[in-house]
């Protein structure tokens, strides 16, 4: 089965449970795959593969469970979801010895459903960055090209789906870090309606924006993932009590007839890539093939978009990463000879240069005399963004555009830091307004050669339609290869 890495989550899971396939196989399969790839990809902060191996052999003695949908099925963790007894770092020095004593909700079901965790993913430190170049550990290859980025700040999540690791992984999404690495990756990549799945147990980086979602080679792959995430928490305040469809049942439409497919002005004009364009509008072409109208609708205010997020994503950083002082947990500046030395050494020796910068922005503008000029303000526009999509919703059922204007540029080419924050201009409106959004790959860049991915938004809590049209589309394009590594 030297080719098991190369299969969907679905498939495998079919073999796990017929009997065909052995839970130690799948995980064994797995680590070969890292130990053969990781030296050139490096996805992974921490591998729980002695862990996985015995979980699997225990699984084993058993049998399959036919109520567990993910049984024996190896998945890897962004490296910011609290894993009990597991190392859990957010790829920063802060917190680079920190082990939890208890699982992320979304943890916690995985295992419930079956899945073994082997690892835990790169990722930009604290999930401030669009490249995983900002972790503080190592920076991760793309595997299509390792000499480019994999996107962030999910990065390592995306990287070790496309390289064959893993057959799914969790990816965290707070302005775009689950569909940019899912596009520069070529896989599929899906943010969940802010509230569909739990944050509990995740390190947040914007409390108002985070949200958990899969990242897996297929549509149908997500929809599985996605119902075992998805459902109410009361351990989470931010957690929706709506009823949970089932996504797998929503698959299988023959066509898109009846389907109205909105088409931002402002997503599809200047800046965007002459072979981004290309490849999309290919793929909205096959979508009119298939039966759906598109239509043009206007986002008006996405020009607002980055500087509206930007206050806002940075307030909540600073916020959020005010816990992290040495007291409690995490680095400590232990020669420090008084508090505010303490508080201070600590604090600059754990966080790195694009961590503290945002600390830094995300305190100014919560300052008194700036809260009412940028934060007050951004609060302001960002409901108009939401207003924004609820006219275009009227006028069609998803919204449909290029994830980034660019496929993965090389690493270290984008050094100034706003150029990197523009790479999220398509994705963060969707985050703000706390909407699904997803990522689908729809070929390769004519001139890079790189994944270009089509992404996809929708009303509030319409996954179960999102998942089928894109899944009608996947099986109407040409078959995405698996990177080459």
């Amino acid at each position: 089965m030297s080719d098991l890495y190369k299969k969907t989550l679905s498939e495998v899971a079919v073999k796990l449970q017929s009997g065909e396939l052995k839970a130690v196989e799948a995980v064994r399969n797995c680590l070969d795959r890292i130990e053969a790839t990781e030296s050139r990809v490096k996805a992974l902060i921490t591998v729980t593969g002695d862990e996985a191996l015995a979980l699997a052999e225990a699984m084993d003695s058993q049998g399959p469970d036919a109520n567990k949908p993910l049984w024996g099925v190896p998945i890897v963790l962004k490296d910011l979801l609290a894993t009990k007894g597991v190392r859990t770092t957010c790829a920063s020095k802060i917190l680079d010895n920190f082990v939890p004593f208890y699982d992320a909700t979304a943890v916690s079901k995985l295992r419930e459903a079956g899945a073994i965790i082997i690892g835990k993913a790169n990722m930009d430190e604290f999930a401030m960055g669009s490249s995983t170049e900002n972790s503080a550990f190592f920076q991760t290859g793309n595997p299509w090209d390792t000499d480019r980025v994999p996107g962030g700040s999910s990065g390592g999540s995306g990287a070790t789906v496309a390289a064959g690791q893993c057959y799914a992984a969790l990816g965290t999404d707070t302005g775009g870090s689950i569909r940019l690495p899912a596009s520069f990756c070529g896989i599929v990549g899906l943010k969940p309606t802010y509230g569909r799945v739990s944050r509990f147990g995740m390190i947040a980086y914007g409390s108002s924006l985070d949200q958990i979602g899969p990242m897996t080679r297929s549509v149908a792959d997500a929809a599985r993932m996605l119902q075992v995430l998805a459902g109410h928490d009361p351990k989470d305040s931010t957690s929706v009590d709506v009823d949970v469809p089932d996504y797998l049942a929503a698959l299988g439409r023959e066509n898109l007839d009846g389907v109205t497919i909105g088409l931002p002005e402002e997503y599809w004009g200047e800046g965007l890539d002459a072979e981004v364009e290309e490849a999309c509008k290919a793929a909205v072409a096959k979508m009119e093939a298939l039966g759906a109208k598109t239509v043009q609708v206007k986002l008006s205010l996405t020009d607002y978009a980055i500087a509206t997020y930007y206050i806002i994503a940075m307030a909540e950083a600073s916020s959020n990463l005010s816990r992290f002082d040495g007291v409690r947990f995490g680095h400590r500046n232990k020669d420090a000879s008084e508090l505010i030395d303490m508080y201070t050494s600590s604090r600059t020796e754990g966080f790195g240069d694009e961590v503290q910068r945002r600390i830094i922005m995300g305190t100014y503008v919560l300052s008194s005399g700036y809260y009412d000029a940028y934060y007050n303000k951004a609060a302001k526009v960002r409901r108009l963004l939401r207003e924004d999509f609820d006219k275009a919703f009227e006028q069609c059922d998803l919204i449909a555009g290029p994830v980034c204007p660019t496929t993965a540029f090389k690493a270290g080419e984008k050094a100034d830091p706003l150029q990197m924050y523009l790479m999220d201009i398509f994705t963060i409106s969707a985050n703000l307004a706390g909407l699904p959004g997803m990522s689908l790959p729809v070929g390769l860049g004519k001139d890079s050669g790189m994944p270009v991915g089509l992404q996809f938004m929708g009303p509030a809590f319409c996954e179960a339609d999102m998942l089928s049209v894109t899944e009608c589309l996947e099986r109407n394009l040409d078959p995405m290869p698996m990177a080459e590594l």
